[in-house]
């Protein structure tokens, strides 16, 4: 038997494909979405953005600096000696400086009861901060919500 295309066919066919387009797919994940206050002139946040934006996080970007940003950080649960130069906000988490693609993912696997993941300070070799085959050692921590902390990952000197 001979298949023969008939104009409805092919109408019916192009259809089809075109609604698959437009409906949501199923078993893929939206990308994560991530507000990032930051000074407008860091070019180490600029460099971090960066990498979560190359690892499919959608990023929007708000220039903040000095004393606003600092309130934002305490008003949003972040201890002052875990502080960093930029600050997101992510699925209900804060995340303080230069913290790692996976650490964020995991976090969000994990979903615990905390404020969010913290890399005090600058180190050397985080990620935006310098090559990571030449980084100090490095801790990331997850801020519980009594503003106690624990290391969440450590990351050896390269």
């Amino acid at each position: 038997m001979t298949a023969i295309l008939t104009r409805r066919a092919v109408m019916m066919g192009a259809a089809s494909l075109g609604l698959l387009a437009v409906l949501p797919r199923r078993g893929f994940a939206a990308a994560p979405v991530m507000l990032v206050l930051k000074d407008p002139n860091c070019g180490c946040c600029t460099a971090w953005i960066e990498i979560l934006e190359a690892e499919g996080f959608d990023v929007t970007v708000e220039a903040s600096a000095g004393v606003a940003l600092s309130r934002y950080k305490l008003e949003n649960g972040i201890p002052i000696e875990m502080g960093s130069c930029h600050t997101g906000r992510i699925d209900g988490y804060m995340i303080e400086g230069h913290v790692p693609v996976a650490d964020i993912r995991k976090l969000l696997d994990t979903r615990p009861d905390a404020v969010g993941l913290a890399v005090p300070g600058m180190p050397y070799g985080s990620p935006g901060m310098g090559p990571e085959e030449a980084r100090d050692a490095y801790d990331v921590h997850l801020i519980r919500r009594d503003g106690s902390t624990e290391i969440f990952t450590s990351y050896p000197a390269a």
